[in-house]
């Protein structure tokens, strides 16, 4: 009996280390996530700012506009 009760305790213990490396890997695959994530809003990011540096060349070609408008009158 004894030696049943230990060869149990073997198996359910090598259960458990086997749920544990499950466990770890999924917690890679999530920060592999996150890390996707964090990449994705940098680009993002960079593409406001490409944006806004559209926007602030449209407004100096404005600027000129109005100008020659004046020489003109």
């Amino acid at each position: 009996m004894k030696e049943e009760k230990k060869q149990k305790q073997q198996q359910q213990q090598q259960q458990q280390q086997r749920q544990q490396q499950q466990q770890q890997q999924q917690q890679r695959q999530q920060q592999q996530q996150q890390q996707k994530q964090q990449q994705q809003q940098r680009q993002q990011r960079q593409q406001q700012q490409k944006q806004q540096q559209q926007q602030q060349q449209e407004q100096q070609q404005q600027q000129h506009q109005q100008q020659q408008q004046q020489q003109q009158q």
